[in-house]
């Protein structure tokens, strides 16, 4: 009895395999999320692997050079936050009042346009630094540059778009220069170079500027501006004084910051 019951049960477990053998599923294909408009996908496609999505961000990279307008990579329309500073000392109620935080709720879609074109000042940056190398006309850099801006914010008129001429200043010019139809000057290996761009959207402006240098030697000044600039972050704040002082204020800190380097800077450039 115990072989008949055995041989039964093997005889059932055969059968029970052969069934569950018959009952393969078929795998669903997965399905691409389209982009409103296509180009998401298509861009996505030819260059490089989706990723996954996270905080309403898009299930597609940004290609490169940059094509996909922001707003398509963050489909719940809500753009990604950047650094938060914190008040200081007798401000440190503009954290914690009702007040605040309630006028602050109100203005959320100004703050949400502000994030997007911040978004994009940051993804052009990213790209700008990567081709700004010894070599490049500058005229190039800055039509490259403001075409980016122009796609990547969908740029409309003056509802959207570059909010002002690329500054791209070299060595001693510290700042506001940029090509003219027709200059020739190309970015050198022994240059300094001072990259200014800002992107608008309602009139709302985002901007940042950063240097760009190849030569080692300038590797000091270089981190001196940035300890200079972070300095500059954590002391400034709002108070009940005049603009005009707390600039002052802001200007002395990030003048003594400097000074506090004792840099001698020898410039490997033609200053005639």
């Amino acid at each position: 009895d115990d072989d008949d019951d055995a041989e039964d049960g093997a005889a059932a477990a055969g059968a029970e395999g052969e069934s569950k053998k018959k009952k393969k599923k078929k795998k669903k294909s997965k399905q691409k999320p389209a982009a409103a408009d296509g180009t998401a996908e298509a861009a996505a496609s030819s260059n490089g692997q989706p990723t996954a999505a996270a905080n309403g961000a898009s299930a597609y990279q940004q290609t490169e050079p940059p094509a996909i307008p922001v707003r398509l990579l963050f489909p719940s329309g809500k753009f990604p936050e950047g650094e938060w500073q914190s008040y200081k000392d007798d401000n440190l109620w503009r954290e914690t009042s009702a007040e605040k935080r309630e006028l602050e709720r109100l203005q959320a879609d100004m703050i949400n346009d502000v994030r997007q074109a911040a978004e994009v000042h940051r993804q052009v940056r990213s790209y700008i630094r990567k081709i700004a190398k010894p070599g490049i006309p500058l005229t190039h850099l800055c039509e490259t540059l403001e075409d980016s801006v122009r796609q990547l914010i969908e740029a409309r008129g003056l509802d959207a778009g570059i909010a002002f001429p690329t500054g791209c200043s070299l060595n001693w010019v510290a700042a506001h220069w940029t090509p003219n139809a027709g200059d020739k000057t190309v970015l050198q290996y022994d240059d300094v170079m001072k990259l200014d761009f800002g992107t608008q959207i309602g009139g709302r402006i985002i901007d940042s500027a950063f240097t760009i240098a190849f030569n080692p030697r300038y590797d000091p000044l270089l981190e001196a501006v940035k300890d200079a600039t972070n300095t500059g972050k954590a002391a400034w704040k709002l108070d009940k004084g005049s603009t005009l002082r707390r600039l002052t204020q802001l200007g002395s800190t990030l003048r003594h910051q400097m000074l506090s380097q004792c840099l001698t800077v020898v410039a490997a450039f033609d200053t005639v």
